[in-house]
């Protein structure tokens, strides 16, 4: 009897894991289509010249054992303290296998990093989450800081009740105050929108579990207690203080994933895109896949389908769908993403901090620009994500993110007059020097991050058609239309596969991922 065949669309971390957990526990021959020549979604690592270029920034941190544990499986821990931990000081936690890597000699390695990320506003550092320090109080201004605290305090009081919006989510929390300080403008930097048009369920989705008053019980309990445990499973994870990261950045792990799952008899097509679906009876018996290097198409059959790909593309390129659903689906939005790598000979802001740092570079992983008269939203340091992802030593390897929608003006702007763009952007709020910049590159990202307004209110007509549809799972962030991180769309993954080995009808456990408890973000 010949085995059955699951075809899964996209090679990123939903795409992979389910791939993987149906290769292990199942004898179900995995088939993976990538429109794009790369592994790993929007969580790979882009070369250039020599240095490498991390999209997003990912943290390698979950409070799922599960997927801590994948992780580690496909790279294991450091087994010794790199040349830049000893130089600054770090107490890095290893693993306690004895024939753990070397980092400075293995390169299949997940490093241990610190983690540490901070806004940028009024041209000074603040702390990420904010902390109520002499640094804050300096900086906000003794009026502002009263303004905060008061505006607080009548937040618990007259708790708005049925949150309706993005700003109901935030005030209920921090008070309108830290509101219009803080999350307002950058909010609506990020999406494009103001947060009184988008709905709460972006806040459920990433910062459910931050309050104020959690922040300042972790800053008193850090002064007594660190929890030294990579899991550290009772933190909150904008609260973390180390994380792992792979060698060579996210993608060196996905393309790690995609040779395992090769040497286990899973097939990866890459550049090959799926443009349609073929329906009976509630279930899809094939999909129409075309060869972007060949220009040809061909029909390929197959027991399961699990679709990573953006829900608005899937529902257009399906058979029989209701007329209403199809305008739900194209009312949908993306939110894009424009990376500008800058090579530098230093930066010009200096460290503000009692760490030690390597070349005197500020020790940020990323740092959020909150500053109300530039374009750009958050700046990475990839020197301190991984010292291996930079070529030279004696030079900063930085990525300046913007936020944008494909088409806009952002987006169609040439590459070397966006990087001048950017450029000015820097010098302008007092971060780099024009002079010190030795090269650049600009990487463009589309459909990076699905919004929570546009048509998505009725999203549960989209739920409520594809649902039916039995041997069809849709995982992943843009599979879903959720703002998940790498390893929630890794579980969703790992339910669509229990799904299939339990024969489960119902699709409620992988809806249901980073909306429980257990798997929220904060």
């Amino acid at each position: 009897m010949n085995n059955k065949t699951a075809i899964i669309i996209g090679a990123g971390p939903a795409g992979l894991t389910a791939t993987y957990e149906l290769l292990e526990k199942t004898n179900i021959i995995p088939i993976i289509y990538e429109m794009s020549s790369d592994i790993g979604g929007i969580s790979k690592t882009v070369k250039y010249k020599g240095n490498r270029i991390d999209l997003g920034g990912h943290r390698f941190f979950s409070k799922s054992k599960r997927v801590m544990d994948f992780w580690q499986n496909v790279l294991p821990v450091q087994g010794k303290r790199s040349k830049d931990d000893i130089a600054l000081g770090r107490k890095t936690l290893l693993s306690n296998e004895a024939n753990a890597p070397d980092p400075e000699k293995d390169d299949n390695v997940m490093l241990v990093r610190g983690r540490l990320s901070r806004i940028f506003f009024l041209r000074n550092f603040f702390d990420y989450p904010i902390s109520l320090n002499i640094d804050t109080f300096k900086n906000l201004g003794f009026i502002r800081i009263v303004r905060i605290g008061l505006s607080y305090i009548w937040s618990r009081i007259f708790k708005i009740k049925e949150e309706k919006t993005l700003e109901d989510f935030f005030i209920n929390r921090f008070g309108k105050e830290l509101y219009n300080t803080f999350f307002k403008d950058y909010t609506h930097k990020v999406w494009g929108r103001p947060c009184s048009e988008i709905k709460p369920e972006w806040g459920a989705q990433r910062i459910k579990g931050l309050s104020i008053s959690k922040a300042v019980f972790h800053a008193i309990k850090s002064i007594f207690k660190k929890d030294d445990s990579i899991h550290q499973m009772k933190t909150e994870t904008s609260l973390i203080e180390q994380f792992m990261y792979p060698k060579f950045g996210p993608g060196q792990l996905w393309e790690e994933l995609a040779r395992k799952i090769k040497a286990k008899g899973g097939r990866i097509h890459l550049n090959c895109e799926v443009t349609g679906f073929a329906s009976s009876q509630n279930e899809i018996t094939s999909v129409t896949v075309r060869d972007s290097k060949r220009g040809k198409s061909k029909e390929e059959k197959a027991d399961y389908f699990f679709s990573t790909m953006p829900v608005k593309d899937l529902i257009n390129s399906m058979n029989d769908v209701p007329t209403k659903v199809i305008e739900i689906a194209n009312g949908l939005i993306y939110r894009d993403f424009i990376t500008v790598g800058l090579l530098l000979k230093k930066l010009r802001i200096k460290n503000q901090t009692k760490q030690k740092t390597i070349n005197n570079i500020v020790p940020d992983n990323w740092i959020y620009i909150q500053e109300r008269d530039v374009k750009v939203g958050r700046l990475q340091i990839f020197n301190n994500w991984s010292p291996y992802m930079v070529e030279d030593d004696d030079t900063v390897w930085i990525g300046l993110e913007y936020f944008c929608n494909e088409g806009d003006e952002l987006w169609g702007m040439p590459d070397e007059e966006f990087t001048e763009f950017a450029i000015s952007e820097l010098e302008k709020i007092e971060i780099i020097n024009k002079n010190d910049v030795l090269d650049s590159t600009v990487i463009r990202m589309p459909k990076t991050y699905p919004a929570y307004f546009g048509s998505y209110d009725k999203f549960n007509d989209i739920r409520d058609h594809v649902d039916k549809i039995e041997n069809l799972f849709l995982i992943g962030r843009n599979g879903m239309h959720r703002y998940n991180n790498q390893d929630h769309s890794m579980l969703t993954a790992i339910e669509a596969v229990e799904n299939v080995i339990h024969n489960v009808k119902t699709k409620d456990n992988i809806w249901n991922v980073n909306t429980e408890e257990e798997y929220h973000e904060a």
